[in-house]
C-alpha cells in the first residue's frame, strides 16, 4: 500500500479527511454530517481507478472527491439524499427488484 493510503486509512474523522487533504469545509455541517459526507466520498472513490496511481495523483483524486461530496451533501435536500442512499443499496447490481431496497425513514 503507498504512503498516501496508509495516511488515510490512519485518519478516524471526516474532520482528519478536510483538514490532512487542505480541502475547506463548513465546520457546522461536518460536524453534524460526519458519516453522510464520507459515506459519499467512500461511494464517489468507489467508481474510480486507483490502482497504478502515484501518491500525488492519489490526493489529487481525493482532494477532489471530498470537495464534491461536501457540495453535494450541503445542496442536497431530503429527497436527493433518499436517492443516494438507495443507490447506495443497489450499487454494481444490474437490477434490483422494488422489495429489495431497504425501506427509507421518511424524513419529518
Amino acid at each position: 500500500m503507498s504512503e498516501f493510503l496508509q495516511q488515510m486509512a490512519s485518519l478516524s474523522s471526516a474532520e482528519d479527511f478536510f483538514k490532512a487533504l487542505d480541502v475547506p469545509y463548513d465546520e457546522h455541517v461536518v460536524r453534524v454530517n460526519r458519516l453522510h459526507i464520507l459515506k459519499r466520498l467512500h461511494d464517489y472513490l468507489g467508481r474510480e481507478a486507483l490502482t497504478g496511481l502515484s501518491d500525488a495523483a492519489l490526493k489529487a483524486l481525493y482532494q477532489d472527491k471530498l470537495a464534491q461530496a461536501h457540495a453535494d451533501f450541503v445542496s442536497s435536500d431530503a429527497v436527493t439524499e433518499r436517492v443516494f442512499k438507495v443507490f447506495q443499496q443497489v450499487k454494481g447490481q444490474a437490477f434490483i427488484g422494488l422489495d429489495a431496497i431497504e425501506p427509507l425513514q421518511k424524513a419529518e
